[in-house]
């Protein structure tokens, strides 16, 4: 609870990834993915209730032994490879009780931190906003992009008068990153998605904002993960 308003935090994992089959189940730094999500949404100052979203039962059962409350079984229908992410998110407000908050968190996102999920609840509510989601710097800046023409001429992607010659120089460009969504309930069952005007960003290091979604992403955490606890 923050400031007498409640949060639910929903934690969707469907059992057909194909990318990385049994994805939300891999171990990774001797531990299923999904528990890595669970252990730090479990440490949050502000969750209330934290829950899976699942149609697998192995996913569930696993979830549940580490300690993730599983109050229902998400329809199959809606754990398809073209359900949109939003679906089960607003199944889970449909079938629990009211939340104040809704805290949308991917097991995909194993290095975001209890003090994240924290830190973006106190911005959604300090700023006033409707949603609030988490972002970090890009890399690849897209002021240095082009698009090429059938003749090989370049053209800008991003349009703008000025030409950046230093990096440092470059407008500071931000993306998604997966790691949290946060959401007034009611908001967002009538916008049904977290992305509007009314959007706040909660900045996170890059380190931080890992995004399983192949066999590489996987051996790169496990590189850093056995280089960081040496």
């Amino acid at each position: 609870m923050i400031e007498g308003k409640t949060v639910l935090a929903i934690m969707p994992a469907r059992g057909g990834s194909k990318g990385i089959p049994r994805k939300n189940l891999r171990e990774v730094g001797g531990k299923p993915l999904i528990a890595w999500t669970i252990e730090e949404a479990q440490k949050s100052r502000y969750v209330d209730r934290l829950i899976l979203s699942s149609e697998d039962d192995e996913i569930i059962q696993v979830a549940k032994n580490w300690g993730c409350e599983v109050p229902f079984k998400r329809p199959v229908e809606l754990a398809q490879d073209d359900t949109p992410g939003i679906a089960p998110i607003l199944n889970a407000l449909e079938v629990l009780p009211k939340y104040d908050y809704v805290t949308l968190l991917q097991p995909t996102s194993p290095l975001r931190q209890a003090d994240d999920i924290d830190s973006c609840l106190e911005k959604c509510l300090t700023t006033d906003a409707k949603a609030c989601v988490s972002v970090t710097e890009v890399t690849e800046n897209p002021y240095w992009m082009y698009t090429l023409q059938e003749n090989g001429a370049m053209h800008q992607l991003v349009q703008t008068n000025d030409f950046f010659y230093r990096r440092q120089d470059l407008p500071k460009v931000y993306k998604l990153n997966g790691a949290i969504y946060v959401a007034e309930s009611e908001w967002l069952q009538k916008s049904r998605s977290f992305l509007s005007c009314e959007t706040m960003a909660y900045i996170m290091p890059v380190w931080r904002s890992v995004d399983i979604d192949s066999e590489s992403d996987i051996s790169n955490l496990e590189i850093f993960l056995n280089t960081s606890f040496c």
